[in-house]
Order: structure tokens, then C-alpha cells, then sequence
């Protein structure tokens, strides 16, 4: 994994959270296959679907699915079973280090926030089971704005509660619609590669860019 830095000072950092500081993409997967099986899928969930969902809340991803594949689902009830499918995986989730060294040491010095796309109770777990809690005094999820991403809501708000303009934060995310949504609040970004083995990860090197 190389992390590719956009050159300047920045007042404030804002980061997704599933597959940008914590691997849990992978168990994510797991439970929407699952989730969606028990309403109707009849083959494995495709990957390449569900990765280009990210950071998309919950219960819109579950609503894209369902049209994907042409299933009549209640995405409440969905969104209910996957979040508790994720909740007895998400113990097994490792940090990617080389994101988690960043919000570390910038807040030590700088303001920093989670910009997440889970609903906000599995996020505040997820946090406090990395142990990552402490560092994050912002955390928006989708509760906090009347849209999600790709819109910019998320990390306007973000910005706002930091303190810092947008155009002075930096955006750590995995996936498009965060990075778009990270363009449309006018905020540089950071891609952070999410289908990388926890090897890859381990040694990866910041370069700038």
C-alpha cells in the first residue's frame, strides 16, 4: 500500500473509518452476503458491487443491492439483520497501521475527526474497540445529515465541528463515494487502498505527492 500525501499544511483531518483506519470491509462483506441470502440472493454477493458501495450509509446500501439484483426487500429490517450479523464479527477486525499512525500523530497537534458512513452506535463500537476512541472527539455518521455520501454533508459538518475551514482539511478515505464527497466539500483527499492483505499493509510507506 502506498499512501500518496498532497503537499501543504493542512489545520484538520477528517477520516472514514471502515476499511480507512480499521479492516473491517472484508467482515462488512461477510454480513451483507449473509443478510441479503436470507432474503432472496441466490449466488455470492459481488464484490466489486458492494466495494464500490462504501461509505454509503447503511440502509441506502441495502436499497441498492436489493435493485441491483431485483429483490423486493423492507431495508429496515435488512439493515437490522446485517448490523447485528457485523456485531458478532466485528471483534476480529485488525487497524491498518499506517492510517492509524497519521490520526495518532496529528492529534497530538491537530484537530481530527471520523467521517463514517455506519450507523453511529456500530461506529462509536468499532472505535472503541481498536482502541482509537480517545483520539476522535467529531464523529459525524449519517444521523448527524439530512444526506450521506457522495454528497459533502458529512465532512462540512466535520469541518464545522473542528473548527477548521474545508478547504483546510485533509480526507483519509477507501472509497469513491467518500471521495467524492470529499471533492464536493472542497477538501483535499487521501486514497487509502481497502483489498490489501494485512501484510501489504504493514509495510506500507507515505510518499508525497
Amino acid at each position: 500500500m502506498k499512501l500518496e500525501i498532497p503537499p501543504g499544511e493542512f489545520a484538520g483531518y477528517i477520516f472514514d473509518l471502515d476499511g480507512t483506519l480499521v479492516d473491517t470491509m472484508p467482515l462488512h462483506y461477510r454480513a451483507w452476503d449473509q443478510a441479503m441470502r436470507a432474503v432472496g440472493l441466490q449466488a455470492p454477493l459481488d464484490e466489486e458491487l458492494f466495494y464500490s458501495l462504501g461509505g454509503v450509509p447503511t440502509r441506502r446500501v441495502a436499497e441498492l443491492i436489493a435493485a441491483h439484483y431485483r429483490l423486493t426487500i423492507d431495508p429496515h429490517a435488512v439493515f437490522h439483520h446485517k448490523e447485528k450479523l457485523f456485531g458478532d464479527l466485528q471483534k476480529d477486525a485488525k487497524l491498518i497501521e499506517p492510517v492509524v499512525e497519521i490520526a495518532r500523530r496529528m492529534s497530538l497537534t491537530h484537530p481530527i475527526a471520523i467521517a463514517s458512513g455506519g450507523p453511529r452506535d456500530v461506529v462509536r463500537r468499532s472505535l472503541e474497540l481498536a482502541g482509537l476512541a480517545p483520539l476522535f472527539q467529531v464523529v459525524i455518521t449519517p444521523e448527524d445529515v439530512e444526506h450521506g455520501k457522495p454528497a459533502p454533508d458529512m465532512f462540512l459538518l466535520a469541518a464545522k465541528r473542528m473548527g477548521v475551514a474545508p478547504e483546510g482539511c485533509l480526507v483519509f478515505e477507501d472509497a469513491e463515494p467518500g471521495m467524492r464527497a470529499a471533492e464536493a466539500a472542497g477538501m483535499k483527499w487521501v486514497r487509502v487502498p481497502s483489498r490489501r492483505n494485512a501484510e501489504s499493509r504493514a509495510s506500507a510507506r507515505v510518499v508525497a505527492r
